[in-house]
């Protein structure tokens, strides 16, 4: 092989290195991207989760100290349901 065709050798092998270490650089940074990610859902899913829990406890706390008011609330709110359903 004559010194231009190592050259050219060279640089072309010099040049793939560049670009795998570079792929393997954003794919490992778009990894990390995704683990943050997948955690702070975690995390926020949890939250929600508890946050349901506790409005669940709440409801129930309410309809059983008030019983007759919860019952109201309840033909109310299902009243204005079915007008909305039948209007469309």
């Amino acid at each position: 092989m004559n010194r231009s065709a190592e050259a050219l050798s060279q640089t072309a092998s010099d040049t793939v290195e560049r670009v795998k270490t570079g792929a393997h650089e954003a794919v490992e940074k778009a990894a990390d991207l995704s683990r943050q990610a997948a955690k702070n859902l975690g995390e926020k899913g949890e939250q929600v989760k508890h946050l349901e829990e506790q409005f669940i406890e709440n409801c129930r706390t309410y309809v059983h100290d008030k019983p007759v008011t919860s019952l109201g609330i309840a033909v109310a709110v299902g009243f204005l349901l079915s007008r909305l359903v039948s209007s469309r």
